[in-house]
């Protein structure tokens, strides 16, 4: 079963184009300017502006940040977060690794982190 993630972001259309573009994922329909759906492989990504309606106001008030996130799986992670950096993406702090792989955290446009992750040679 495939698995699906709803964020709230400021701007739509500026988390639509971050990640299209930088992260790889497909637009499959942005009906209105509150609300997009993307994905990318098994994962469907539901953006929604505050006060746009529908299910992104469940739960109460709804505001972007915070520190779950989903994870992106990358080949190359230095090679991931120079070409980011180029573009002007920023990152919440430093690169770490551990026994699994290493990671790092980029924001989206709302300042919602995705974590980068490349695994560790088997």
């Amino acid at each position: 079963m495939p698995a699906a993630v709803r964020y709230i972001v400021g701007d739509v259309a500026a988390a639509v184009d971050f990640y299209r573009d930088r992260l790889g994922f497909e637009v499959v329909m942005h009906p209105a300017p509150g609300f997009a759906a993307l994905r990318r492989e098994d994962l469907t990504l539901y953006l929604n502006a505050p006060g746009a309606g529908g299910g992104g106001g469940a739960g109460g008030e709804p505001e972007p940040g915070g520190w779950n996130r989903f994870q992106v799986v990358v080949d190359d992670l230095d090679a991931a977060v120079d070409r980011l950096r180029r573009e002007g993406a920023r990152f919440r702090g430093d690169l770490v690794e551990g026994i699994g792989g290493r990671q790092i955290l980029v924001e989206d446009p709302s300042g919602n982190p995705v974590e980068l992750f490349e695994p560790a040679p088997r």
